[in-house]
């Protein structure tokens, strides 16, 4: 079976990608699969190499020992096109480990549907839905879940009346607040604001990679995971917990510093653990998720009350990711 790992691409956590590309191939049984990796440079330029490790862990660059090749909107094609020959280089199913922007977003999903080609994962809907943040909070409460309180307004409100959107965000929400672009993941353009004056930088920042933008409440809790996989009947696993010295699993602590922790299985009562399986599996299908997916959760301190926080419809999984431990 040929099977066409992707990774890479245009979004900010192209780096992220190539980790998490490089864990999968190095896990996959050679003697059952022959690996295609397929990488896509920051401009957009798909590459295929024989080798791997030509292009990975590193950016993916053109190089004269990578081939151009494309995958077009014609399922008489069934795979790769190379653009310098126009060969067909056939796929039996594509992994996309891609993550963020122009990968996890449902944009791959359906240029894979479109060439006819079986991938691994979330479709279009669950993958467009799972990115935005907004969209799929409003899923979440009508599937009956608890969310953070949380605000959203459009990048050309800010610009137009940002003293109004600070009011209402302090009057609703108070102090202290995440502010977060909508579509994006890795924690990328996400900070955490204490006051007015922080706010406003941090709602800058977020504009800068989002045209729509969301201000969350703090929650002071615990930071619970828990690996979903399956299709019509999924399966949640044992949640696990992420101890972190900072205060939020920022870019560094994911993917950089290894100060932070995990502890799988998290230490749960066992109503709250089956509660947080069950709410795992309502958000999967409450977006209408297929294969694979990670769902993120806080439980208050004081309370014990269990939040969803979000979705992942392509996890990390790089070496120091969560999926794959649970």
């Amino acid at each position: 079976m040929r099977v066409g790992v992707i990774f890479g691409g245009r979004s900010g956590e192209h780096e992220v990608s190539l980790r998490s590309a490089e864990s999968v191939i190095n896990a996959m049984d050679k003697s059952r699969y022959q690996i295609v990796p397929i990488g896509i440079t920051q401009e957009g330029k798909w590459l295929v190499s024989g080798d791997a490790k030509t292009m990975l862990p590193h950016t993916v660059m053109a190089s004269n020992n990578h081939q151009q090749v494309a995958i077009i909107g014609d399922p008489t094609r069934q795979g790769l096109t190379r653009l310098d020959a126009g060969t067909s280089e056939p796929l039996d199913v594509v992994i996309p480990v891609l993550h963020g922007t122009y990968g996890e977003d449902g944009t791959i999903q359906g240029l894979l549907e479109m060439a006819g080609v079986p991938y691994v994962g979330c479709g279009v809907l669950a993958s467009a839905t799972g990115m935005d943040k907004v969209v799929m909070k409003q899923l979440f409460t009508q599937a009956g879940l608890t969310v953070i309180d949380y605000e959203w307004f459009l990048r050309s409100s800010w610009e137009e009346n940002p003293q109004a959107i600070i009011k209402q965000i302090s009057r609703k929400l108070g102090f202290p607040v995440f502010v977060k672009p909508a579509n994006l993941g890795s924690s990328v353009g996400i900070s955490k604001a204490k006051d007015k004056a922080e706010l406003r930088a941090s709602i800058n920042d977020a504009a800068r990679y989002d045209r729509r933008i969301i201000v969350e409440r703090a929650v002071v809790g615990r930071e619970i995971e828990v690996s979903i996989l399956g299709n019509d009947h999924p399966m949640a696993s044992l949640p696990g917990e992420i101890i972190t010295g900072h205060e939020f699993y920022d870019y560094e602590d994911k993917y950089v510093d290894t100060t932070s922790r995990t502890e799988v299985p998290a230490r749960l009562p066992k109503k709250i653990l089956e509660r947080i399986q069950r709410d795992a599996v309502k958000a999967f299908q409450a977006i209408d998720g297929s294969g694979l997916a990670r769902v993120d959760f806080f439980v208050e301190r004081e309370t014990n009350r269990v939040i969803i926080n979000e979705i992942n419809t392509m996890p990390g999984f790089t070496s120091i990711s969560m999926y794959a431990k649970m």
